[in-house]
């Protein structure tokens, strides 16, 4: 069963709307392809209706198109530069960022949990504790207010 949500959103089809994008977005990274290219593909390709096809493609576009903004951002906060950043580890700091920022509908811990979480999964063994870390300080900066909240 479903969890029910009162907003109609299905935290699982985010989830996999959120691995789709890792891939998605890692693929764009290594081969440089024009994204609608890239987001053609996947829809094309992957099993797409089990995931939440319009926050997928939010992700992609809105990473792609913020780029140059969120590694900016990201460089603060990370210990070497966003191109030395291990490309699913980038991928996955992208997202996240692109969520931190831009989505603030999406709780910032939502967004710290599925990156942790996509790293374990599709990342080096320890990337998720770099990306937690990297994560924590740039939501006590970008979402100030939320994580001062939750912490009451």
């Amino acid at each position: 069963m479903k969890p029910h949500r009162s907003d109609g959103i299905d935290p699982a089809a985010r989830s996999r709307a959120r691995r789709r994008a890792l891939q998605a977005i890692y693929a764009w990274q290594m081969a440089d392809s024009p994204i609608e290219r890239v987001i053609e593909q996947f829809r094309n390709e992957q099993d797409m209706e089990v995931a939440d096809l319009a926050y997928f493609e939010d992700l992609v576009r809105g990473v792609h198109q913020h780029r140059d903004e969120l590694d900016a951002g990201l460089s603060a906060y990370i210990d070497r530069t966003i191109a030395q950043v291990d490309p699913i580890e980038r991928a996955v700091l992208r997202i996240a960022a692109f969520e931190l920022k831009f989505r603030p509908d999406v709780p910032y811990r939502v967004v710290i949990n599925e990156a942790i979480e996509t790293t374990k999964r599709f990342g080096a063994d320890q990337g998720h504790t770099y990306v937690n870390g990297v994560l924590d300080r740039a939501a006590a900066d970008w979402r100030a207010v939320e994580v001062q909240a939750s912490r009451r």
